[in-house]
């Protein structure tokens, strides 16, 4: 394994072909780029969103509510292996895109990229490893802590059990989705993805209709149909990436690889860690109010998914083409999928969050009979779809600084949604009561917004600067940067 510097061997790069995934990073229309970057994660967004919708009717037809609450204690510790995840996915997958574009004045750079994609898969494996046996071997206190009372102890064990035999799996599956966007495939990913749904599902009815293994069986589907991705993902970038490589022999520590990927990718997990925090902290609260407000956030939650995972389908898809984009130096085409990404955000978000505000009594019926969950949850709905204006803007932002190496600015962006909203839904509790807790949300997303947009500005110059040095070949724009 190498520690020391990184090799660079002379690779030669040609100019990318028409309909090729390295054109629509390098030059393809912006509109086209986006679609074909865009579309397929929302898609798979989506088809996982209606995954977790059938696998609670699988656990739910088993007629055991213990089953369903293991499920919903184990999602926090899921949230944080993606978190892990990320950290070597996206920080690495945005070092990976900025070397692609680099590379078009310096074809050196491509031979660096065998490093960052090696060392961001052993790093996930690895870590997931010493995550995994730790869970293991805490394993009563750990479910103690997740909140299983004495009732859901036994099946909120077996679930995280087996989940965490899987954390080195579920880890790379999510390094790996990340390192393959990277090079603008999102097609693939979306294949993988959808496929990997499919298999789970069918796993599903062997391990819980057809075996009685409950909701170890739901885990175990899981794990292995994820390990389908990895290996789904190891053999496509074998056989058709020109620049990855997953072999142990290419793994590094150099500081010019730790830097960058974790620069962006801690950003990344405290963000997956205070969105646990928040679900929590908001959960929590709620229940104070009883079953109705709980049953209406609920719903309001299913509702604002749809127009949600389209608008993170734009702001996590046009990621790569961002960070080419920057380490290529091509202002024009920066500022163009900028400009041409949050005008898509901006309609996803008008358009959905007017119609539902408009039709919210009427969508929420399809979903819920009960007139007092009905009134309340048109208020909850419209606090949501507010918030979602905010958060897709503050999410664009934050690919932004992900793709251009704004290490300090991710990491805040990441910090502050829950640093604020702790402190905001604590407070709007006391003093407001179930309104403070309803508009808590909405109200911190737009400060976050506030505190991306001053950040962006104060950045400008360092962006400029960047784009200046990676034209003249300069290695300053694949380096985390302060600014």
């Amino acid at each position: 394994m190498s520690t020391t510097n990184l090799e660079s061997s002379e690779i030669h790069v040609e100019t990318p072909e028409a309909g090729t995934d390295r054109w629509y990073l390098a030059s393809a229309p912006i509109v086209r780029a986006l679609v074909h970057l865009c579309v397929p994660m929302a898609a798979a967004m989506i088809v996982g969103a209606v995954y977790n919708v059938i696998n609670a009717g699988f656990i739910g037809s088993l007629h055991d509510a213990t089953l369903l609450a293991a499920i919903t204690f184990a999602a926090p510790l899921l949230g944080l292996v993606m978190g892990v995840g990320g950290v070597f996915g996206v920080g690495g997958g945005a070092l990976i895109s900025r070397l692609l574009g680099a590379a078009e004045h310096d074809p050196a750079k491509a031979g660096e990229i065998k490093h960052v994609s090696s060392f961001a898969l052993w790093g996930s494996v690895i870590t997931g490893a010493v995550l995994g046996g730790l869970g293991l071997l805490l394993l009563h206190p750990l479910v103690s802590l997740l909140g299983a009372d004495a009732a859901a102890v036994p099946a909120t064990s077996s679930f995280v059990g087996v989940m965490l035999a899987f954390v080195p799996v579920l880890a790379a599956a999510f390094c790996l989705e990340q390192l393959v966007r990277a090079e603008g495939a999102a097609r693939q990913v979306m294949i993988a993805l959808i496929a990997s749904t499919v298999a789970n599902i069918v796993f599903d009815i062997l391990f819980i209709l057809v075996l009685p293994w409950g909701v170890a069986g739901a885990a175990l589907a899981m794990g292995l149909s994820n390990l389908g991705v990895v290996a789904y993902f190891a053999i496509w970038l074998r056989r058709r990436s020109a620049h990855l490589s997953l072999a142990p022999r290419w793994f590094t520590l150099s500081p010019a690889v730790l830097k960058p990927v974790f620069g962006v990718g801690v950003g990344e997990l405290l963000q997956s860690g205070f969105l646990i925090v928040t679900a929590l902290v908001l959960n929590n609260l709620a229940v104070a109010y009883g079953d109705t407000a709980l049953a209406a956030m609920g719903v309001a939650v299913r509702i604002a998914q749809v127009p949600e995972f389209l608008v993170m389908g734009v702001t996590l898809g046009v990621l790569p083409l961002l960070a080419y984009a920057y380490g290529k130096g091509d202002r024009a085409r920066l500022r163009s999928a900028l400009r041409v990404s949050a005008i898509t955000v901006g309609g996803i978000v008008l358009v959905s969050a007017t119609t539902l505000i408009a039709f919210s009594e009427q969508v929420f019926s399809m979903f819920v009979a009960d007139r007092s969950v009905l009134a309340i949850g048109a208020t909850i709905l419209t606090a949501q779809l507010v918030a979602m204006v905010a958060n897709g803007f503050a999410g664009l932002i934050t690919s932004f600084f992900q793709a251009t190496g704004r290490a300090s600015a991710a990491i805040v962006m990441g910090l502050a949604q829950g640093v604020l909203f702790i402190p905001i839904v604590i407070l709007g509790n006391l003093w407001f009561g179930l309104a403070g807790i309803i508009w808590s949300l909405t109200i911190s997303e737009g400060i976050v917004l506030v505190v991306g947009i001053v950040m962006w500005l104060a950045s400008r110059r360092a962006i400029e600067r960047g784009l200046a040095e990676a034209v003249s070949g300069g290695d300053a724009v694949l380096q985390p940067s302060a600014a």
